[in-house]
């Protein structure tokens, strides 16, 4: 039996369902599933979810998974519900399976720097939890205070920091995961070092809730993150802030972060907010270093001189951890600012996610300039720029179908530039149902005859997130 052949369960059944739950954790209330059915994507079905389980023990997981595997019911893993690629949207027939309410942190291991646990616990929470132990958990998303470590493991979460720290993948030591027929598994060691075997925890992490549901991890830390010095560094156009990057990291740069912002974005910001930055210039990069004293005025030098070779207007710097917290709260505040800006101009807002050489952004930014000429909307960019990660937002009247049209195809046509670049149509949000006609444009025949295999193997009958991430291929 498959999804598609899926016979509908009875409002019965349901009920026996519920009663090996925890007490209220299933309901079948239309509005109550409706307003758990999507996350923050546009354009991504999410009608026809037949239930919200929301779980509260590893147990009650895998009774869902147990029941949907004998009657070959649909399973949509959610978190925060905070992605934007539709990876957590209902679909029909499904129980939508929410871990939120897991949010435990089980233990701190301070001595082997370790920390488990369950998913739902959110990220900040996480790092203010870590903080009086004088430890860190690096990955730090632009939705640090909103989004899950369940979530994050689910996209292989980045964020501001990567370009230093790496991603959520680097910081995995094992999981616990319920697979589609309910079993319950731990992968990966609890040691530094441990190669018994495939090496399968990390191929749960980036699956997007496709190949089974993690319940509880064990994270790797490091010690307290030191205070960064930070410079900043404007730009009479955008090309020129992007290829002091390329440049930079180039010559050995080793920053902390090092983050770009277009004119378009600092207009928007400084229309959200009070946050004095330059609304004149063309493009500003924010860069902080955390090495000793020396080594940071090293490559705080280093930084200003690649910037002035690339006609910087201004280069700043401050050892002030209040200067170098209000920058990054300006940076984090991007999102609130383009949906203040898309408000005021139609209500659509199309944030994309590619990756790419660093050594390409200049030409990327130059092909984004070349379609918003060509096609008459705004395109303003953002990019953890030390890692090649950009973030070009198409911003559009809603209510206009014309319109609407032309920035779907202004979308695509991002990833399309970006592909042909040498990036990735995703390097954080995930593929989940808005990308997912474009993975065939980057995946080999190979690499998706394994991918099948995979999926295949672990949940034969297509009950995990089905019309997702890997539907199309």
């Amino acid at each position: 039996m498959t999804v598609q052949d899926q016979t509908p369960v009875s409002a019965a059944e349901l009920d026996a369902l519920a009663a090996r739950l925890g007490e209220g954790a299933l309901t079948t209330d239309s509005d109550v599933i409706e307003a758990h059915a999507r996350d923050e994507a546009l354009f991504c079905p999410h009608e026809g979810a037949i239930a919200l389980v929301r779980a509260t023990s590893a147990a009650d997981v895998q009774e869902v998974m147990r029941f949907a595997s004998q009657h070959g019911v649909p399973v949509v893993p959610q978190g925060a519900r905070s992605g934007i690629s539709g990876g957590a949207n209902g679909s029909p027939g499904a129980i939508l399976l929410n871990v939120s309410r897991m949010k435990d942190i089980i233990s701190v291991n301070e001595a082997e720097r370790l920390v488990t646990v369950q998913p739902g616990i959110i990220n900040q929470d996480l790092k203010d939890h870590l903080a009086p132990f004088g430890l860190s958990y690096p990955p730090d998303p632009g939705s640090v205070a909103l989004s899950s470590i369940g979530g994050n493991i689910a996209t292989n979460a980045g964020g501001l920091c990567c370009v230093k720290y790496g991603v959520t993948r680097d910081y995995v030591r094992s999981l616990t995961v319920v697979l589609a027929d309910g079993t319950l598994t731990k992968l990966g060691p609890k040691t530094a070092k441990g190669v018994a075997g495939l090496d399968m925890r990390h191929l749960f992490v980036g699956s997007e809730g496709t190949l089974g549901i993690v319940v509880e991890a064990t994270l790797r830390l490091v010690p307290k993150l030191p205070d960064p010095f930070t410079a900043v560094a404007t730009f009479p156009d955008e090309r020129s802030g992007l290829q002091t990057v390329a440049d930079f990291m180039a010559a050995g740069g080793a920053p902390s972060l090092l983050e770009f912002l277009d004119s378009s974005s600092l207009k928007m910001l400084n229309e959200f907010g009070d946050f004095g930055l330059d609304g004149d210039a063309g493009s500003m990069l924010i860069m902080q270093v955390d090495q000793n004293p020396a080594d940071s005025q090293v490559t705080m030098a280093q930084f200003a001189e690649v910037a002035e070779s690339w006609g910087a207007l201004d280069v700043a710097y401050s050892d002030d951890p209040a200067d170098s917290a209000a920058l990054i709260a300006a940076r984090r505040m991007i999102q609130p600012a383009y949906e203040k800006f898309a408000n005021a101009h139609g209500g659509g807002q199309l944030l994309d996610d590619v990756c790419l050489p660093r050594v390409a952004m200049p030409e990327f930014c130059d092909r984004l300039k070349e379609l918003q000429e060509s096609s008459g909307l705004m395109i303003a960019l953002v990019a953890h720029a030390g890692d090649g990660n950009t973030h070009p937002s198409v911003f559009f009247d809603a209510g206009d179908s014309a319109e609407t049209a032309k920035a779907q195809e202004i979308f695509g046509e991002i990833m399309r530039i970006g592909l042909e670049l040498g990036g990735t149509i995703t390097g954080e949000h995930g593929i989940g149902f808005l990308k997912r006609d474009w993975l065939n444009n980057e995946l080999d025949e190979g690499s998706r005859r394994i991918q099948i295999t995979v999926k295949n193997a672990l949940d034969p009958q297509g009950i995990l997130n089905p019309g997702k991430m890997l539907s199309a291929i």
